[in-house]
C-alpha cells in the first residue's frame, strides 16, 4: 500500500532535536502496512505531530492507553474479526473527547465502516489517492470539533472540503485528458461495473419487506424502473464521446439509481450506491452524507445484519423525482 503514496516516501532518516518544542496537533495512525518512516512525511504535510503507528491487533489497547490524541487515521481495507469492535471504540472515543477521525476503508469493508460511524465529524475515505488523503488530514486538523459535543460543520470547513474535492477532481481530469488515447474505441452502451459483480455484494440477497412503498406513478403513465435505468445508461455513454470527468453529477446519478431500486422494490447498499455515482468512492461517500443531512435519502439498518446499512429515497424526494419524469416526458413528447 505504500506504493500508492510515492511522493510521501522519505528520502532518509527523519531526526528531530531531543526535546524540541512542538505545539502541532497530534496524529495517531492505525494500520498494518505502515511504519514511522513511511507515514511521518504524510503527517508533516498535514502539519500534524505523529504519535506513532499501531497495528490493528494492538489498536484497542493503544487507544485505551493514549491520554491525548487530536486526530486518528485508521486504515481498515480488509475485514477482520475485531474490526467492528474497534470501529465502535474509535467512534465512542471521538464523541467523548472530540478526537477527529479519518477512516480509510476498502470495497470489502465500506459497508461495515459506514454503518459504524456515529460522529458527525468522522471522515470516510475509500481507496483514496494522495490528494484526498492529505486533504482529509488537513481538514481534520483545522476543523476539529469541540470536546464532547456534536454540531454542524461550519461554513469555512465546508468550503475547505469543497475546495479539496475540487482540487482532487481537477487533478484526475487533467491526468485523464493527458493519457486519453487519441484513437477512440467503439462506443460501449454498458452501464459499467456493478456491485452485483463483486463477491461482497448485498443486493442479491432475498428481498424482505420493503422499507418504503413504490413511488407514485406519474399521471400520464406509470414510471418504471427500466425507464430510470435507461436514463442512467444514456448518461453513462457520454464518456464514450466526451471526457466523462467533465460531466460528473454524482448526486443525480445516485438519486436515479435509488429511484429505480424503489420502483423495483430492491435494497441498495452503500457500496452499490458508490458505484452508481460513477465518481471516486470517497467523493460518492461525501455526497451520500450530504443527501442524508438534507433529508433526501434515508439510512436503514439491515434487520438481518446490524453491520450493514441500506440507503433509500425519502418519500418527498421520490415523489418530486416522479413528477419531474412526468413533466420531462410531456416536454419531450409535446
Amino acid at each position: 500500500m505504500t506504493d500508492d503514496f510515492p511522493q510521501f516516501m522519505p528520502s532518509g532518516n527523519i531526526t528531530l532535536p531531543i526535546g524540541a518544542p512542538d505545539d502541532r496537533q497530534s496524529l495517531l495512525v492505525i494500520a498494518d502496512w505502515a511504519d514511522m518512516e513511511e507515514v511521518a512525511p504524510i503527517a508533516d504535510a498535514a502539519k500534524l505531530r505523529l504519535l506513532g503507528v499501531t497495528g490493528l491487533a494492538d489498536a484497542s489497547a493503544r487507544l485505551d492507553e493514549q491520554t491525548q490524541c487530536d486526530t486518528l487515521l485508521l486504515f481498515c481495507p480488509i475485514m477482520t474479526a475485531t474490526l467492528e469492535r474497534l470501529l465502535v471504540q474509535v467512534e465512542t472515543q471521538a464523541i467523548q473527547t472530540g478526537m477527529a477521525v479519518v477512516l480509510v476503508a476498502g470495497w470489502d469493508t465500506i459497508d461495515l465502516v459506514f454503518a459504524c460511524i456515529r460522529s458527525a465529524h468522522t471522515q470516510l475515505l475509500c481507496d483514496p489517492d494522495p490528494v484526498e488523503l492529505a486533504a482529509a488530514l488537513v481538514a481534520a486538523g483545522e476543523h476539529r470539533p469541540l470536546s464532547g459535543s456534536l454540531h454542524e460543520v461550519d461554513r469555512e470547513g465546508l468550503r475547505l472540503q469543497q475546495l479539496s474535492e475540487e482540487v482532487g477532481r481537477l487533478a484526475r481530469t487533467l491526468d485523464a485528458l493527458t493519457q486519453r488515447n487519441k484513437i477512440a474505441a467503439a462506443p460501449s452502451f454498458d452501464l459499467g461495473p456493478r456491485i452485483s459483480d463483486r463477491p461482497s455484494d448485498y443486493i442479491g440477497m432475498p428481498v424482505i419487506t420493503s422499507f418504503t412503498e413504490p413511488a407514485r406513478p406519474a399521471p400520464a403513465a406509470a414510471l418504471t424502473g427500466q425507464q430510470v435505468r435507461d436514463m442512467l445508461r444514456a448518461r453513462r455513454i457520454r464518456a464514450d464521446f466526451l471526457p466523462g470527468e467533465l460531466f460528473a453529477d454524482p448526486a443525480w446519478d445516485m438519486l436515479l439509481d435509488l429511484l429505480a431500486a424503489r420502483l423495483e422494490q430492491e435494497r441498495v447498499s452503500v457500496s452499490s450506491l458508490c458505484i452508481a455515482a460513477a465518481v471516486p468512492p470517497t467523493t460518492a461517500l461525501r455526497w451520500i452524507r450530504t443527501l442524508t443531512d438534507k433529508g433526501m435519502v434515508l439510512r436503514h439498518a439491515d434487520p438481518q445484519d446490524g453491520r450493514r446499512v441500506f440507503i433509500s429515497l425519502a418519500d418527498d424526494t421520490a415523489e418530486a423525482m416522479t413528477r419531474w419524469f412526468g413533466a420531462s416526458r410531456r416536454l419531450l413528447c409535446g
